[in-house]
Formats: structure tokens, C-alpha cells, sequence
């Protein structure tokens, strides 16, 4: 197997990097060319015209991967993403349903996966752990190799089998360990115990709450924060959300039912306008408008003043949460809200950063305290009233929105064809699946959106579906197959038919239940 090891930091020296590279060449060789338990043995020449991608990055870096990806606001040692389906160094699908690749002469070759480590957490961790960087840097590229053919370390019975696997090859190349804090393992956080309540008990407040705001401002961002899973896709670009995202959030005194609105644009289709119908028919039902502006800009522009005179027209409560306060100072703000303020006369005012989560609290109980006593609306186990099924086809989307950067406009959605669950032999409820099989179309509007999108060779594709299975993976709690195809329907954002097949419609200013 090839390695492409790069630095993309220039701040290692460059006979550290040979060092690091020596431990990660002979890490490879031991698990894709030599006979041994890691990698089933029928497999070895399948793996021998294959590569792998092992990246040094900076802290910045391997953050905002984790953000984009992963949603986790946070700087790790090491990210791998495999390429191929396997479980414990066996293939998890059929051989020939393996997507190839082809090099320059036309061969095929196999990408087996990329490896992103973050040099300076790595370093950070050998000097806590006590040992040196040397076998830090190795531990690490062990870990991921196994990650890349299937192990892992969420189950209990699989983190065991890693962890005698990593064991073994850190002997093999000089650098053993023994069962320390260096091992990474599956830590969960303690959660508090919640209490269960069923709809219809009576709490001290509850009801809807509309997010408002142009696109981008940050309402899918605070969606996801506040119930603390992946319910709404998150996209520097504009216009992410389509459809009204209801989401549920559990005090034991307070239930409020979020909706997280698409963002108010000038439409240029006619999914555009059931966009925008939407998010005015929300703001209707609801008993509070929280409205999101962007502290970064000092007064507001023409879609806040428009929003801002349908609030009139409504005269709801309205509470202005001033977002991204993260990215100016304090001092900036005073302007902001003053600018505001003179437009309209709200309930109260906050300044947040929904990224990083500061002042949410008091954004909560000030919405908490305008909401009336009432009974719940729906049992505290639930938190949103998007189905796995449509969520899974936004993680995809997130994904093509992502990769595609400015190469493919909001011209795509996805169509989920197939969401087929596997249960375990004996299983006794609906948790306790093994795995779950989607089929999702990528629904595209021209045939050189279908060529960007597929990729040279398949890998932008493939690209898009290893990213979005380990997405779908945390929201489901199992293993996923997903096969994606793209489809060319021309300007299916103008189709009446096409909308309602691919559930786009205006929705009323009820207030619906799950």
C-alpha cells in the first residue's frame, strides 16, 4: 500500500518527520502486507494497489474539521475516514460493490481512507501521558490504520479487540504500551438522570417559539446546541434549512417547542417562496418570536426591517438575540443594539454566540419566562419531529453543500429511496438494531451538476457518502450502509409535482403536533 504523507503545517522539522514517517511506513506494512489477524487474508491483494492519506495539520485546522464534520466544537489529536465498508479487517460489503479507483496508467487502485493528525494536541497528550512523541505519533497512526479496515471502539466487545490489536502492533515496531490513559477509548460524558413526562401533564410554562432571521445568522446552530443532537444542518452558506425543524426542549417546569425557520430571502423559485411562506406562517402560531440578528453587522438590513414590520403586524412577543458575539467585542454591540432598538420595541434583548453556547442560558429563561402555564404538548423523550428517514437526507445534503463549495448552488436535495433497519438475532425492541440500509438519490438540476457531484472516478461521491454515514452513524446508534446515486431533474425547484414528491410544501400557521 502507497502513503502520501504530508505536513501541511511546515512547523515539524524535517528529520522529526522522517521519524514520524519511518513508525507510520512500518505500521502500514505490518497491517496491509504482512500475514497477520488485522486484516483477513483474502484481502491482501486487493490491498496491494491501494493508498492512504496521512496529513499533519494545526489545531485551527483539525478544529474546524470537527465542527464541519463531526458538529463537536473541539481540538482532537487525530480524525480518520475510511473509505471502504469493513468490520474488524473484513469487508462489510460485497467485493464487487467496491467503488475503484483508476491512476494514470488506468489501473485500478483502492483509496483506502485519509488520516488527519494534529501534531501539537498529540504532543500536548505525550507530555501528560509521560512518554515521547515518537510513540504518541505512532499510537495515533495504529489507531486510525484499524479505523480505516473496521475496528472500532463503541461496543464494548469491539473496543476490546482494538485495543489488544494497537497493543500488538506498538510492540511490533518497539513502542509498547501497556492499558493506560494513552489508549483512547469510548468516554462518555455523565449525563443527569431527566425525568419523564408525558404529554398533556401540566408544566409552569410551555409553548412555540419561532426562530426569525436573514440566512446564515446562526438559527440551525442554536437549534442544535440547545438539544444537543444534530436535528438541523449547519452550512456556511446561505439558505441551509428549507422546511420548519421543530425541535423540543425538557425542563422539568418548562417544555418549549422550537421552530427553526428557513432564512427570509428574496426568492428566486418556487421552492424559494414556500421557503419564505413558511417562515412567516411560524412566526404566526407562535406564542414567542425569537428573532436572530448578526452582532457583526452594525444596524439592521432590508430583511430585518421587513421581518421586523411582519412582527408589528402580528404583535407577538419578540425577544432580539444579537448572535455570533464570539467574532466582535463588547463594545461593538452597543451600537447594534441601540440600532435595534430604535426599529422596535422587544421584550428584551441578549446578546449570544449559539457556536460556542455564551449567554444561551439566559436566552432560556428569558423565553421560558413570556411562556404560559400549560400542559405538555408531547412526552419528554421526544425532541424533534423530524424522522431518522429526513434527517439522514439532510446529513447528506450538509455533505454535498460542503464538498461542492461554490462548484454546486442550492440546486440539489435528496430523495431517500431505501431506509431499511437490520435487528440483531434475539433483539427485544426497536433500539437494538445492527445496522440500517439507505438508498438516497442526490437529486440535481443539470447534467454538469451530476458530473461535479459524482467526481472524477466516483470520488467526490464517495467523498460525500463517507462523510454523511458518519453522521447518520451517531444519529442512529449503529452501523450504516448507504448508497448514493445522483439523478438529473431539471428545474425541479419551480415543480409543483416535484416539490410535493420531495416534501416541500407550505405549511399553515397551526400549530401541528408529531
Amino acid at each position: 500500500m502507497k502513503l502520501f504523507i504530508t505536513d501541511d503545517t511546515s512547523e515539524l522539522k524535517e528529520e522529526e518527520l522522517k521519524t514520524y514517517e519511518g513508525y507510520i511506513e512500518k505500521l502500514s506494512k505490518l497491517i496491509f502486507e504482512e500475514d497477520n489477524d488485522y486484516l483477513d487474508p483474502g484481502l491482501r491483494q486487493l490491498f496491494k494497489n491501494s493508498y492512504a492519506n496521512v496529513t499533519f495539520v494545526s489545531r485551527e485546522e483539525i478544529k474546524d474539521l470537527n465542527m464541519r464534520i463531526r458538529d463537536i466544537d473541539k481540538e482532537t489529536d487525530v480524525l480518520s475516514f475510511p473509505m471502504v465498508e469493513m468490520f474488524n479487517g473484513e469487508l462489510d460489503i460485497d467485493i464487487e460493490d467496491i467503488d475503484m479507483e483508476y491512476d494514470d496508467d488506468g489501473n485500478k487502485i483502492l483509496n483506502v481512507g485519509d488520516i488527519i493528525i494534529c501534531q501539537d494536541v498529540a504532543f500536548a497528550n505525550a507530555d501528560t501521558y509521560g512518554h515521547s512523541k515518537e510513540r504518541e505519533i505512532a499510537f495515533l497512526a495504529a489507531h486510525s490504520f484499524l479505523h480505516l479496515i473496521g475496528y472500532d471502539h463503541i461496543e464494548e466487545e469491539d473496543e476490546k479487540i482494538m485495543r489488544q490489536a494497537q497493543r500488538s502492533l506498538m510492540a511490533s515496531v518497539g513502542l509498547a504500551i501497556e492499558e493506560d490513559a494513552a489508549e483512547i477509548t469510548n468516554h462518555k460524558e455523565d449525563e443527569d438522570d431527566i425525568v419523564a413526562y408525558p404529554a398533556g401533564s401540566v408544566c409552569a410554562h410551555v409553548g412555540y417559539v419561532a426562530l426569525l432571521g436573514r440566512p446564515n445568522v446562526g438559527k440551525s446552530t442554536l437549534i442544535n446546541y440547545l438539544t444537543g443532537m444534530k436535528v438541523a444542518i449547519v452550512s456556511h452558506k446561505p439558505q441551509t434549512t428549507r422546511t420548519n425543524i421543530r425541535s423540543i426542549y425538557n425542563t422539568d417546569d418548562a417544555q418549549i417547542i422550537f421552530t427553526d425557520t428557513p432564512g427570509v430571502h428574496k426568492p428566486g423559485s418556487r421552492l424559494g417562496e414556500i421557503m419564505v411562506a413558511n417562515s412567516f406562517n411560524s412566526a404566526k402560531g407562535a406564542d414567542v418570536v425569537l428573532f436572530i440578528a448578526d452582532g457583526r453587522f452594525k444596524e439592521p438590513g432590508k430583511v430585518e426591517l421587513e421581518l421586523l414590520e411582519k412582527c408589528k403586524e402580528n404583535k407577538k412577543k419578540v425577544i432580539l438575540a444579537i448572535n455570533k458575539v464570539d467574532d466582535v467585542s463588547k463594545e461593538s454591540l452597543l451600537p447594534v443594539i441601540k440600532a435595534y432598538s430604535d426599529e422596535y420595541q422587544f421584550d428584551d434583548i441578549i446578546p449570544i454566540s449559539a457556536k460556542e453556547g455564551e449567554n444561551v442560558d439566559a436566552l432560556l429563561d428569558s423565553i421560558i419566562s413570556y411562556l404560559p402555564e400549560g400542559p405538555r404538548l408531547f412526552d419528554t423523550e421526544y425532541m424533534t419531529d423530524q424522522t431518522e428517514r429526513v434527517i439522514a437526507a439532510e446529513l447528506i445534503r450538509e455533505q454535498i453543500l460542503h464538498y461542492t463549495n461554490q462548484e454546486i448552488p442550492h440546486g440539489t436535495t435528496v430523495e431517500i429511496e431505501k431506509f431499511e433497519e437490520k435487528y440483531k438475532d434475539g433483539s427485544v425492541d426497536e433500539y437494538d438494531r445492527d445496522r440500517v440500509v439507505i438508498r438516497a438519490a442526490i437529486i440535481c438540476e443539470r447534467n454538469s451538476h451530476k458530473g461535479i457531484i459524482i467526481g472524477k472516478g466516483g470520488a467526490m461521491i464517495k467523498r460525500i457518502g463517507t462523510s454523511a454515514r458518519m453522521s447518520i452513524e451517531r444519529l442512529v446508534g449503529c452501523k450504516v450502509y448507504l448508497d448514493l446515486f445522483v439523478k438529473v431533474r431539471e428545474d425541479w425547484k419551480n415543480s409543483e409535482i416535484l416539490l410535493k414528491d420531495y416534501g416541500f410544501r407550505e405549511e399553515s400557521d397551526e400549530k401541528d403536533g408529531l
